[in-house]
């Protein structure tokens, strides 16, 4: 299995609406990648490692494919779309990483 993990780093200037990544994204991403998208989960930074920083990623969005091609398969078709819905919720430019679960 492998995880899409989309970061959206806590800058000075960051905007980001949960509830519209939640509700409406995260809503979009999962109709438009289908049965490949086995399951998705967001977290919401809360703080950094010391007391008052503030967290490294205002938040992250996780994607679990049984494999990269699938995951390349599903979205390649709906990119331009999925990526176009991003500002709708935040003035960042996240990063994205394709890890390989282990368990």
């Amino acid at each position: 299995m492998i995880k899409v993990s989309v970061f959206y780093p806590q800058t000075a200037d960051s905007t980001f609406d949960i509830a519209y990544y939640r509700d409406v994204h995260m809503a979009l991403v999962r109709e438009k990648l289908g049965d490949a998208c086995k399951r998705t989960a967001i977290d919401s930074g809360l703080a950094g490692g010391a007391p008052g920083d503030l967290p490294t990623y205002i938040a992250m969005g996780h994607l679990y494919f049984d494999s990269t091609s699938e995951f390349e398969t599903a979205f390649g078709p709906h990119a331009k779309e999925i990526l176009g819905d991003i500002p709708n919720f935040t003035n960042m430019q996240p990063t994205i990483q394709i890890s390989e679960v282990i368990e």
